[in-house]
């Protein structure tokens, strides 16, 4: 089975410059585990890593869509798991780096729903969303499958349907099947980065703060201007959603950057619950414990665990 590395932690914990300094000792190429730095032109809001940050290390999966394209967990796992197995033919180190907890999962475990379709039944489903709308559809999952819904966000008409359709076709909910399923496709040495929570939750404050400082009010006029719409999947994100309500003025700039601080914090907490259930994983703080961290993970690649 061949080896990888995940480095993942909460919103603001520091992955991506850990991620940098492990690549460079153990010969790695990072794999961006980020369901919005995928996009092109989101850069300030989805604190996007710089080519200078990058220092000469290999990132794949940033800036692979456009804003006004739609990009499933699916698209993800393949494009991913391609990208892996070019790296390792390469004789490097596949170095997974992000947050997502989908994302992870589809890299750590194989997909295994293309089986189960059914085009009368998906037509069904596309003919009660056209009668209903969304709204509708999501409580129908919600009650179906709330652990899928939770993971969903209600206009992603697209996954919402899938997770119906699964269902319907199978009998099982989409989560049922994933648990059932949980056979690890890579020997993963996985380190989760888990600052103290007042500490991170002031990170992001400051993090929220440099954002508007470098011009995320800009990038968000600008992508509108481009025809980029807040019914887009990409700007259904913490950092984005919330400038609906401010240019709308329903909202002033006061409020609006406390929205997105304590909607990211929100967001940092469900983090931290979604990695609690890899129990292969090893948390550190990195504060305290970040050189353990990266001794955890020099001697894991060297077979010394």
């Amino acid at each position: 089975m061949n080896k990888i590395v995940v480095i993942s932690g909460p919103t603001a914990s520091g992955k991506s410059t850990f991620g940098v300094n492990i690549a460079k000792k153990i010969n790695g190429e990072i794999i961006s585990c980020d369901s919005m730095q995928i996009y092109k032109r989101m850069n300030i809001g989805t604190a996007k890593i710089s080519i200078d940050e990058m220092q000469g290390v290999a990132h794949h999966m940033i800036d692979v869509v456009e804003p006004e394209d739609e990009f499933s967990v699916g698209e993800y796992s393949l494009q991913a798991n391609d990208i892996i197995k070019d790296i390792i033919s390469r004789g490097k180190m596949p170095i997974i780096v992000g947050g997502t907890g989908l994302y992870i999962d589809s890299i750590l475990y194989p997909m295994t729903f293309g089986g189960n379709k059914s085009e009368e039944i998906r037509r069904s489903l596309e003919e009660e969303h056209a009668k209903f709308g969304n709204e509708y559809m999501y409580n129908k999952l919600v009650k179906i499958d709330p652990v899928d819904a939770e993971k969903i966000h209600p206009n992603n008409v697209k996954r919402v349907l899938r997770a119906l359709e699964i269902y319907l076709v199978t009998g099982k909910c989409k989560s049922s099947m994933m648990d059932e399923e949980r056979q690890k496709q890579y020997d993963s040495c996985m380190v989760v980065l888990n600052p103290n929570r007042e500490l991170l939750y002031k990170k992001i404050d400051l993090r929220v703060d440099k954002m508007f400082n470098e011009g995320l009010t800009e990038e968000v006029r600008g992508l509108l201007a481009d025809g980029v719409s807040f019914n887009h999947q990409s700007m259904q994100a913490i950092g984005y959603k919330e400038f609906r309500e401010f240019f709308e003025n329903q909202i002033d700039g006061n409020v609006l950057r406390e929205k997105i601080k304590q909607n990211s914090r929100n967001y940092a907490k469900r983090q931290i619950t979604w990695l609690k259930k890899y129990d292969f994983a090893k948390w550190f703080d990195p504060q305290t414990q970040l050189s353990f961290a990266g001794d955890y993970i020099l001697n894991n690649i060297r077979g010394n665990l």
